[in-house]
This record gives structure tokens, sequence and C-alpha cells, in this order.
């Protein structure tokens, strides 16, 4: 009995020594995987494998570290010429699809399969897109993680407090807080954070990518006063946008620039001087206008940036922070401007307006603001009715001297 045990144990020993033919792995051999990352531009993925037989397929699947709904692998077929050793590389080109900011973490992964429908998927990698150029310092203050590469202690340390401070602000005066930890990189200047970027526009001081808790932003050690008003700007994005998370949550620009801006404190004093100049002409942008871009008109889009302070803190200073924060929330749910005021107010964007404008003392039924951000109606015509005239009063000598000139030919 013990013999045939004994037998029995050994016989199973060998039969689970050899490789069952249902394993995927059989005869593919990946002999190297790596990523090589060109900040900001581009990643290129290599691989290299060899199998028994020809191999026909590689497919790289990778996924970026962004907060999402519904995480998702991306999947790419690499081209290649089928045989038993292949090496296969693909570029990820951020300049065709808008890039990724400094610091995201991909997580990649080959599936490779051959003629003899044998297939491996390797263990997971992980790639940071990390900006090489410069010599990071990095520093933690609760669930804000800093990174800069010039300037002391005292510098960042400033920052930080201002971070802080703005935090404190929105929790205060709007009841909304910062959901998830977020990651600054501090550049040195503007011109360096541009170089950071893909595709910026040429007056990009500070960029926050809400979806990957991310602040990319250009503060010279020499210029704290903006440079802390710059941070919590941006931070209020941050945290606004992380209020109303989800696949509705598209806020009016009036609404997310006037908490971007409130996180900042008092409005800047240029900024108070042009908000009362437009008031005393009476040549405010309507909050309807206020809803999409601003223009690239440096005074009209410092108007707009008062405005949309003015209105955020009328509605809060007129109904409240709770108010604020339900309209937030009614947002993320998906609704339209019009509909989430009238729900949470009982006014549309319209009627914000004429009440807005009454707290300014100017007449809500006569606006005389331009019809939109970049001229008025009457800016936008004039031109159009000199050139008219123009035109006409040249097609008139044109026939005039004709007639003369078909009369003394005669």
């Amino acid at each position: 009995m013990n013999r045939f045990i004994l037998s029995l144990v050994i016989t199973l020993g060998i039969i689970l020594s050899f490789p069952s033919a249902g394993i995927a792995q059989d005869g593919i051999t990946v002999i190297s995987s790596d990523a090589e990352a060109v900040f900001p531009n581009s990643i290129t993925f290599n691989i290299e494998a060899q199998s028994t037989s020809n191999i026909t397929g590689v497919d790289l699947l990778y996924t970026v570290d962004s907060r999402s709904l519904v995480p998702f692998d991306c999947r790419v077929a690499l081209d290649f010429t089928a045989d038993k050793e292949v090496n296969a590389s693909w570029t990820w080109d951020m300049l065709e699809t808008g890039g990724l900011p400094v610091g995201t973490e991909i997580e990649y992964r080959w599936l490779i399969e051959d003629e003899s429908n044998n297939a491996v998927e390797t263990a997971p990698s992980i790639i940071e897109f990390d900006d090489l150029r410069y010599d990071w310092q990095s520093m933690t203050s609760g669930q804000l993680a800093f990174h800069w590469y010039e300037g002391g202690q005292s510098f960042i340390e400033e920052l930080v407090d201002a971070a802080q401070e703005a935090l404190g602000n929105l929790n205060d005066e709007f009841g909304v807080l910062l959901e998830q930890p977020a990651d600054f990189y501090i550049y040195s200047s503007a011109w360096e954070l541009r170089g950071a970027l893909v595709y910026p526009d040429e007056w990009t001081g500070g960029v926050a990518f809400p979806d990957y808790s991310t602040v990319v932003i250009g503060i010279s050690p020499y210029d704290l006063t903006w440079g802390t008003r710059a941070i919590s700007h941006e931070l209020g994005h941050m945290v606004v946008h992380q209020a109303v998370f989800g696949p509705f949550g598209i806020l009016p620009l009036w609404l997310d620039e006037g908490l971007a801006m409130s996180a900042e404190g008092e409005l800047r004093a240029d900024l108070q001087n042009t908000l009362a100049g437009a008031i005393a002409s009476d040549a405010l942008f309507s909050v309807h206008s206020l809803s999409s871009s601003f223009p690239t008109d440096a005074y009209e889009a410092e108007l707009c940036y008062a405005e949309s302070y003015s209105v955020v803190q009328f509605l809060r200073e007129e109904y409240g922070s709770d108010a604020l924060l339900e309209l937030l929330s009614v947002f993320a749910d998906g609704s339209t401007s019009d509909d989430a005021l009238l729900e949470v107010y009982g006014f549309d964007m319209d009627g914000l307006d004429r009440l807005w404008r009454q707290s300014l003392g100017l007449d809500p039924e006569n606006p005389g603001y331009p019809s939109s951000p970049g001229g008025s109606a009457g800016g936008l015509a004039a031109p159009y009715i000199v050139l008219l005239v123009l035109v006409t009063v040249l097609g008139c000598m044109t026939i005039y001297l004709g007639y003369i000139y078909i009369r003394r030919s005669r």
C-alpha cells in the first residue's frame, strides 16, 4: 500500500512538472520592456520579445492616473513584421493629444500573441512623466504637496501659508473643501512654466488640472505678492472642480472664475479700479456673456475677472454660502446655468444680471453693457457702417466720373 501511494505521488509530480498546453505564456519570452519620456512632448514604449513560433500580435495597454468615473485601459496595437523575435515600439505624441501635466503616472503592460495561439500579458510597470530638466525639492503640508527648484525654505513656506489660507477662505465663505490631495509644481517663471506645457497661451502664468489633482504655476522667488495670489487662485479652481466632479459638472465661467478669485481674498486694487470705472460708465458685461470664454484683450479680460468676483460675492452676501454650495451640487447633477439658478434662487441668469446691477446702483432694466466681451454692439457696428459709407461714396464717384468720361469722349 505504501509503495502504491509513493508511486502515485511520484507519477503526479512528474505530470505536474510539465507545463500545460493551455498556459498562455508557453513559448513566449519577454526579453526587455521599457518606456522613455521626453517631457513634455512624448513617451515612447519599447518591447522586445521572442517565441518558438512567429509573434503575430503585440498590444500596449496603458492607464493614466487621473480622476475618472469609469477607469479604463487604452489599447494600442503595434505595427511590426511577424517573426520569432520582434522589436516593437509606440510613441505617444503629446503634440497631437494635448499633453499631460508634470508628475502624472502611467501604468502600462503588454499583451503578446504568437501564431501557435500562445499569449502572455506582462506584469504592470509604471512610468512617471517627470520634468527632469530641473532638480526638484518637495514639501508636504496636509493634503498639499509642493515641488519647486528655485527659492529657499522661506519662499515655499509663504506659498504653503497662502494655499492653506485660501483653503480656509473657501471653507469659511462657501463651504467647499479640498476632497483629494493636490500637487503643486512651482516653476521659477512664467516662461519656464510655458516650456512645460503643450501649446500654452502666451499669457499663461498658471494652470490647474483638476482631473490629475495637479497645479503647475510660474512664480519667481522675487514676486511673492503675485505668487501667493496666483497659487490661491489655482487652488480655488481645484477645489471647485472637485466639488462638481461628475459626468455633467460644467460650470459657467463667471462662477468658476468668481470662486477662484474669491480664494485669493479681497479683489486686487487694480481690478477694483477697473470694475469701478465700468460701473461708473455703465459699461459692464452681462452675466450671460460671462458664461463662456473671456476675451484676449487685456482690459476686457480684467473686467470679466473683476465682474465674476463681484457676481459671486453678491450671491454669497445676499443669499448665503449654503445656497452657493447647493448651486455647485445642482451643477454637478447636470443642470444648465438657467435651470440651476432657478432651482436654487428662483431666477435665471437674466434675473441674476438685473439683481446684481441693481445692487451696484445701476438701472436693472436698461443695461449699458456691451452685448458680449470683445466689444459693444454699437462698437462692432460702427466700423462696418463707416466702411459701407466709404464704399457707397466711392461707387457713386466712380459712376459719376465714368459718366463724365463718356460725355467728353463723344
